[in-house]
């Protein structure tokens, strides 16, 4: 080949050459760019996806531990067969009752969730009667439930079972009326509005926690549950 034609196709070669290396710093181009504009959009819809709702309850009319005004309201939904709801109950709300509640940081509140069984839905109304009795006997009550849960569906929380209870207990309550309310299921219609909202709520295991009337997702550990409410705390 004459040099003045080798010369051109040498040429030609890095011509072609550099166009192509063009062609890919172009394509990386493009490439890089349409990943971070991905990314943008992405973090964009994050960054303004609507916070969720926060549910309504009627905090005024449930057993309330703390003071009303507390900063940070906590709902558990519970069942007094669940053996969780008993150790959340032996393990749990002593420390922040200690920690949060008597600080007046938080008010905790409870609602029925009696989904177990007849056992269940006996035990809440009986504690329902008590509630509307005496509200600080309620919460005596409430830990004497659980501390001698019976086993699932036995029987173990009959009326003569719950009324008794209270006598041991001496709370400063109408044992005879207590007697009545359970036996008429004077409070069933109360303790199924707290089931129906459960279920609006989309409660399906108990304990389930509300904090400010947002579901609380975690683990029901103290640990778990104090990060979550000081988080909301520092809002």
């Amino acid at each position: 080949m004459p040099p003045k034609t080798k010369t051109n196709a040498l040429a030609r070669r890095k011509a072609e050459q550099l166009k192509e290396q063009q062609k890919m710093k172009m394509r990386r181009l493009i490439w890089f760019t349409t990943v971070g504009l991905l990314m943008v959009l992405i973090i964009a819809v994050l960054a303004f996806q609507p916070a969720p709702k926060a549910a309504e309850f009627d905090y005024a009319n449930l057993p309330a531990l703390g003071q009303a005004d507390a900063p940070v309201k906590v709902v558990e939904f519970g069942d007094y067969q669940c053996p969780a709801c008993k150790s959340v109950n032996e393990l749990v709300k002593p420390n922040l009752v200690k920690d949060y509640i008597d600080e007046g940081k938080v008010a905790f509140y409870f609602m029925n969730l009696p989904f177990l069984g007849t056992d269940s839905f006996t035990a809440a109304l009986a504690a329902q009667a008590v509630y509307h009795q005496d509200q600080e006997a309620f919460w005596t009550y409430f830990d004497a439930i659980y501390e001698r849960q019976g086993e699932e569906n036995a029987g173990w929380a009959s009326q003569d079972f719950l009324v008794e209870l209270a006598k041991q207990l001496e709370l400063p309550i109408d044992y005879d009326l207590l007697q009545q309310d359970i036996a008429e299921a004077t409070y069933q219609s109360e303790v199924e509005a707290h089931l129906a909202q459960g279920n609006e709520l989309r409660v399906d295991t108990t304990p389930t926690f509300f904090i400010n009337g947002i579901k609380y997702a975690g683990s029901a550990d103290y640990e778990s549950l104090k990060k979550a409410i000081d988080l909301e705390l520092a809002r």
